[in-house]
């Protein structure tokens, strides 16, 4: 993936560099006309000055005839020179030709004014006035032409500005949609590794370990991919190691256990002898205890059985009425001991759903139920279709949920500070369950406030299950029979 960024990176870095090139070069030949064409305007402005200087020192010279003029006129003259060669260095060969006559005119003024006496004739002074304005003329051509040769070199610069231009242009034109092209590729290329990544790191968030992480796409994607594929292979392996585990201590646990519990029935039937009240009530303390150790080891052993089979739905099509008043008829003992009663209403729903899972749910709902409800307390049970849903509603008679346990009672061994008090206890899993197989329905568990007087809880999942991404198919329909138990 690297070396493609780094292939499409070249041609905008050659773009790139080559405007910065070009920008420089006409920078630099602006810098250098404006240089030239300042140092020709100074140095033609200086030649104006310096013959009208020399005119005037000749002048003066025939007048005054002293010959400290003389020697300002050789200095004005040399001034001139260097004017002139400084000219020189920068100018046209057109330019270099005027110059030369300007030299070639300066040396014979400069002889005549040198040689001729002070007080000449009319005839010597009109020739050194021919003369100077020579001078002049050849000064102001030779200003012209410096000035035509900026204008030339300024047309020169405007029409490589705009060439560069138009280069640039055709590169951009050339760059964009080739740039547009790289970035869909890489798009394309990329981004569906980048969704496959999303989901596998989603199913592993979730506890999801079933479906193997497979990434396509550039090389360091794909060792991404298989490094979530690693890291999804070794919690399986932990988690089938905890289940492993808990089977294996639930069994050891169990075999004990029995021995302790028919010693237990043992002392309670007399079989060492006749108990006084005492004993008795310690023996029976021991039975009720060793009992509820009973059912906690069998809690174990069923979550382990759960978190192994847990995942992937065995959609089936059933009636919901008849499984409802199997899961309530195995909880009679229960609900009589705690002389609880019931209130169902549950529609004649044909679902297709994974009917051990969903079987599970209602009797860990109905458990948790009976749990928290008082003696005499009565429990609620509520079914009806919504268009392709099911709402399930399971509430109590008892304390509710207080709003420090609400984050927690779907955790796993999570009791609640209200359950201390009741009289059946339980290991804190039931929900958990409650919520996994709900979810894996694509259902959601909701607490609901200010209907029935306890805990409340409403179970909202497809009527028609769902396993992966293709929903099974049902050929039974949600037939709206209310029913009051």
């Amino acid at each position: 993936m690297l070396i493609g960024l780094g292939l499409m990176a070249v041609p905008l870095l050659a773009a790139i560099l080559t405007a910065l090139l070009q920008m420089r070069s006409l920078a630099d030949t602006g810098q250098r006309i404006i240089v030239e064409g300042v140092s020709a305007a100074r140095a033609s402005q200086s030649l104006y000055a310096e013959i009208a200087s020399l005119e005037r020192t000749a002048r003066l010279f025939n007048v005054l005839n002293d010959a400290k003029l003389l020697d300002l006129y050789r200095s004005e003259d040399e001034r001139l020179t260097l004017t002139r060669d400084q000219l020189r260095r920068h100018a046209t060969a057109e330019t270099q030709g005027t110059l030369d006559e300007l030299g070639e005119l300066q040396a014979g003024t400069r002889f005549v004014v040198l040689s001729t006496p002070a007080s000449a004739s009319a005839a010597t002074v009109r020739d050194l006035s021919t003369r100077f304005t020579q001078l002049s003329v050849l000064v102001e051509q030779v200003a012209q032409q410096s000035n035509a040769e900026v204008d030339t070199q300024v047309a020169a610069l405007e029409a490589q500005t705009l060439h560069a231009r138009q280069q640039l242009l055709w590169e951009s034109a050339l760059l964009v949609p080739l740039a547009l092209l790289a970035v869909l590729v890489l798009t394309l290329g990329v981004g569906r590794p980048l969704r496959q990544l999303d989901r596998a790191i989603s199913e592993l968030g979730q506890g999801n370990l079933t479906h193997t992480i497979a990434v396509g796409g550039p090389h360091d994607l794909e060792r991404l991919g298989r490094q979530l594929e690693w890291l999804r292979q070794r919690l399986l392996e932990l988690a089938h190691e905890r289940n492993r585990f808990l089977r294996h201590m639930s069994h050891e646990l169990k075999t004990p256990l029995a021995n302790i519990r028919e010693g237990t029935e043992l002392l309670m039937d007399g079989a060492v002898g006749e108990l006084d009240s005492n004993q008795r009530e310690v023996t029976a303390i021991l039975r009720e205890n060793g009992i509820k150790l009973q059912r906690m080891i069998e809690n174990l052993l069923s979550f382990s059985a759960w978190q192994t089979s847990s995942v992937g739905l065995e959609a089936t099509e059933f009636r919901l009425r008849p499984l409802v008043k199997q899961v309530l008829e195995n909880q009679q003992l229960t609900l009589l001991s705690q002389r609880v009663r019931l209130d169902v209403r549950v529609e004649d729903i044909t679902l297709v759903a994974d009917r051990g899972k969903f079987r599970l749910i209602l009797e860990n709902l109905v458990s948790n139920a009976v749990k928290y409800s008082p003696k005499g307390g009565t429990i609620h049970m509520r079914a009806r279709a919504a268009g392709a849903k099911l709402i399930l509603d399971v509430a109590d008679n008892g304390p509710g949920i207080p709003p420090e346990d609400r984050t927690h009672i779907f955790e796993a061994f999570y009791t609640g500070r209200a359950a201390r008090g009741t009289a059946v206890k339980g290991t804190g899993i039931g929900l958990s369950v409650v919520l996994e197989f709900v979810s894996a329905h694509n259902g959601r568990v909701d607490i609901v406030d200010g209907e029935f007087i306890g805990a409340h809880f409403r179970i909202t999942m497809p009527i028609s299950a769902t396993t992966g991404d293709q929903p099974v198919a049902s050929d039974g329909k949600a037939k709206a029979h209310a029913h009051a138990a």
